[in-house]
């Protein structure tokens, strides 16, 4: 298994099934805590991105696809090392494709536009495998600790990147 489908099993594998924590933006359409509908997450997918989805039916099926078409395809992961574009894959899912983008751009030292073109693609390219997943799991550990639900959520968040810089080590 490589690609898409092995970066996808582990993804859903990170993100679990349904849940409906209060806490978290992202379990509410609006985006906002307290306002709009509680839908949850389940899968990765949420009431925040996806409000009108019946977020607690969601079969893993639907969320695959939902994944290829809005996550790994927008974020032009098949340009990549496979090992880059899992890593890049998680971030896309976890922060959002144009924060997933900026941090990749970052590491590659290019203009953190949130907009992958040849220029980025080109950039990452350049380096070793190895040098853009610590970059880039250096960004995302730099993000997630600016955020103001790190206290809440970033023993989970700083083991997801454990896991992803465990899993750069066997891909690279």
């Amino acid at each position: 298994m490589t690609g898409f489908d092995l970066a996808f099993e582990r993804v859903v594998g990170h993100e679990g099934g349904y849940t409906t924590d209060p806490k978290d933006r992202g379990n509410w359409t609006t985006g906002v805590i307290g306002k709009g509908e509680l839908k949850g997450t389940k899968f990765g997918i949420s009431a925040m991105s996806y409000p009108t989805l019946d977020i607690k039916n969601l079969t893993v099926d639907q969320a695959k696809v939902i994944y290829k078409r809005d996550f790994w395809d927008r974020a032009k992961a098949d340009q990549y090392d496979s090992a880059v574009s899992y890593q890049l894959f998680d971030m896309a899912v976890n922060h959002g494709n144009g924060n997933a983008i900026r941090m990749l751009q970052r590491a590659a030292k290019v203009a953190d536009d949130g907009q992958i073109g040849p220029m980025s693609i080109a950039a990452v390219k350049a380096m070793t495998v190895t040098d853009v997943i610590m970059r880039l799991n250096a960004e995302r550990l730099l993000f997630i600790t600016k955020l103001t639900t790190f206290a809440t959520y970033g023993k989970g968040w700083t083991n997801r990147v454990a896991g992803n810089l465990q899993y750069g080590a066997v891909d690279a």
